[in-house]
């Protein structure tokens, strides 16, 4: 079976810099679309598939933060690393909530850009690999119907679950053991046209312990990870 080349959509407007990253990316293998300005990049991205984005904040047209924040609102899973000649913390911060996986500040060690290229490609082909949820879960003495948006209770009650309860339970469930942050959640459930308050997500948390636990202030299954998001642990 041949190996599979793995596809980068580069945005960058200067000339210079963008086809050295060009030249140097294709040397290690890859398969490099150019784009030079912000609305460009949205249009090419809509039509092809693409493993990984390389893109620079200071675009024509369209500025980076922007474009990485509309992609995302479409809850693309896209491994996304941003540019910028911006290096203040507030500023990679910034760009890690629009989405952002990765902020890699001018100039920067050709090497070390590699090496997070490769990382987050070899990141995104883990995450792809995972099994999707059957529409029946059940963990403990617990059922959650996801086609039907309803649930029952270790007790067996039938609880009718909201589009966005629903929603939230998938991305958690689906990303078990793991931490997901509350920008991903920000991200999956409720886009970035409304920006719930932590206390939001909270109350659903509290909810699920609600349902589902059997000593709610001692929750075995949904837990709140301080200052970093959420987690359901099975």
């Amino acid at each position: 079976m041949a190996e599979k080349i793995f596809s980068i959509l580069l945005v960058e407007d200067e000339e210079n810099l963008h086809e050295a990253l060009k030249l140097n990316l294709e040397l290690e293998g890859f398969e490099v679309t150019s784009s030079y300005d912000g609305v460009e990049a949205l249009k090419v991205f809509q039509k092809e598939h693409f493993d990984l984005m390389i893109l620079d904040v200071m675009l024509p047209e369209m500025d980076g933060i922007t474009v990485c924040e509309t992609i995302r609102l479409s809850n693309s899973d896209i491994p996304i690393l941003i540019l910028s000649a911006r290096s203040s913390s507030a500023d990679r911060v910034l760009g890690l909530k629009k989405g952002a996986d990765d902020y890699l500040t001018k100039p920067f060690n050709l090497e070390e850009l590699l090496l997070r290229v490769n990382k987050l490609i070899r990141k995104s082909e883990q995450m792809s690999v995972k099994q999707p949820l059957p529409d029946l879960f059940e963990f403990g003495k617990n059922k959650i119907d996801f086609k039907a948006q309803e649930c029952f209770s270790r007790r067996n009650e039938k609880i009718f679950l909201t589009k966005k309860e629903t929603m939230l339970l998938k991305l958690l469930i689906e990303n078990k053991n793991e931490v997901v942050t509350r920008e991903k959640i920000l991200q999956s459930v409720w886009g970035y046209n409304v920006y719930p308050t932590t206390r939001t997500i909270d109350n659903f948390i509290l909810n699920f312990r609600k349902y589902f636990e059997h000593d709610s202030r001692n929750p075995q299954y949904f837990h709140s990870v301080r200052g970093v998001g959420y987690k359901f642990t099975e």
